[in-house]
């Protein structure tokens, strides 16, 4: 029989006391493997390398918010652009593609974020060379929609479902439109927040009614977004003021389809450069502030900036808790060891007494310690886990960061070899204790 299996047995006797110390280092193990999962996840979505465009063009101000509400879908928009701005762009040469987006909604069924947009979005693929997987065909009416992975999960969506939008959200106030929108395509998982995105024609956005800009709110966002180039301003405040006469013709009850481009507006657009172009985003910023109320952003820069000084900080403090949890988990492992050695020295003697050498006396006290940390270990992992399962969800609906439940980071692995480590000093002085044992005295 081996110096383990003896341990085991030893460790069985003393059942409930075994087990509760088992579960204290069980609990630091849950906190370290969820803060470690959590952290990864939350680091891979904040510093996503493969994100296909080189830029976020959006109104002037914060350029975090502008990135989590264009990439991450997680704030509101700052303000709006000119929709005409986006054509200004299109013919920039430095540029090779200027993709619009337009959001507000959100979906009557599981309050998912709606993006309004063009095809061009999938077709700058996933990432570098990556292409999207979708399951159906590209939005061609405009009444399409094409849903995420996790839209079609959570609400059981499947091609050719209907849907409606609400306007703004339920819980502030929203009211739900009339129109109806129908599912023809369902990404494949990206592990971004397109999972959890609905994609509609930007068209079809702008065919909801209320989703044009009333007069004054044009006339305010012209004057202040072209103050800079008045041959331009007035003339798109002439194409205003031309509209807002044809539509004072029209007879009160008369309904309009279309809406103008001078009417639309726009939250942020995603801007794809030529390879070795001089777009530095530096100077691109400089020449929006100066030429536009208008900034343009490199998505990962704010990103890494929020990780670095915020989240990365929180996920420290955390894991030094976590080992803090484990110091104080081995040392409860101590003392119940220790303890026990009053009421097994009598034992222990015996053992000697049978030929067992005091090497193997040490070994097996040893073995209970590296035992109860590793249970302690493994039920932790398995704790862990479990725990970033059930708060998934939870944490995507409150925050909008999506959250892979089924996650894995090789750090964990790292828990291991210190539980062994920690048992093994734990365990020393009671396996020493044991060494010196006196059979002659204890029998």
């Amino acid at each position: 029989m081996n110096l383990f299996s003896i341990a085991w047995k030893s460790l069985k006797q003393r059942a409930l006391p075994s087990m509760l110390t088992s579960f204290n280092v069980a609990l630091g193990v849950m906190l370290m493997v969820a803060v470690l999962v959590c952290a990864g996840v939350v680091n891979r979505a904040f510093t996503q390398s493969s994100i296909p465009y080189n830029l976020v063009i959006g109104p002037r101000g914060s350029e975090l918010q502008l990135v989590l509400s264009s990439v991450y879908r997680i704030d509101k928009a700052i303000a709006k652009l000119p929709y005409n701005f986006l054509a200004e762009l299109k013919a920039d040469k430095r540029i090779t593609r200027a993709v619009p987006l337009v959001f507000g909604d959100t979906t009557e069924e599981g309050g998912f974020p709606v993006v309004g947009t063009t095809e061009e979005y999938f077709d700058m693929g996933a990432g570098p060379g990556e292409e999207y997987k979708l399951k159906g065909k590209k939005m061609k009416g405009d009444f399409d929609a094409i849903i995420g992975h996790t839209v079609a999960l959570q609400n059981g969506w499947k091609l050719g479902h209907q849907f409606r939008l609400v306007h703004g959200s339920e819980d502030t106030g929203g009211h739900v439109h009339d129109e109806t929108f129908l599912v023809v395509g369902i990404l494949a998982p990206t592990q971004t927040a397109n999972d959890k995105t609905v994609f509609i024609d930007i068209d079809g956005f702008f065919s909801i009614e209320g989703h044009d800009v009333k007069f004054d709110e044009v006339r305010t966002q012209l004057t202040q977004f072209w103050g800079s180039d008045p041959e331009k301003m007035a003339l798109e405040l002439g194409k205003l003021d031309a509209l807002q006469e044809e539509r004072a013709a029209l007879p009160p009850d008369a309904h309009v389809h279309d809406t103008p481009d001078i009417l639309k507006s726009l939250a942020a657009v995603l801007v794809q450069t030529r390879e070795k172009s001089p777009f530095d985003p530096i100077n691109i910023t400089a020449e929006m502030r100066n030429g536009y109320q208008a900034q343009a952003v490199n998505p990962l820069l704010p990103m890494k900036k929020l990780n670095d000084d915020v989240i990365g900080w929180v996920k420290d403090v955390l894991i030094i808790m976590s080992v803090l949890i484990l110091i104080v988990s081995g040392v409860s492992i101590f003392v119940s060891i220790y303890n026990s050695m009053s009421d097994r020295r009598r034992e222990i003697s015996i053992m000697r007494a049978l030929g067992a050498p005091r090497s193997s006396v040490f070994g097996i006290i040893l073995a209970e310690s590296v035992l109860l940390c590793l249970i302690g270990g493994v039920l932790g992992w398995l704790l862990g886990h479990g725990l970033v399962f059930v708060a998934a969800p939870i944490i995507t609906k409150q925050t909008g960061l999506l959250l892979d439940p089924w996650a894995f980071e090789w750090t964990e692995l790292i828990v291991f070899p210190f539980l062994f480590v920690l048992a093994v000093i734990v365990g020393f002085l009671p396996a020493l204790t044991a060494y010196r044992t006196d059979v002659a005295k204890n029998l």
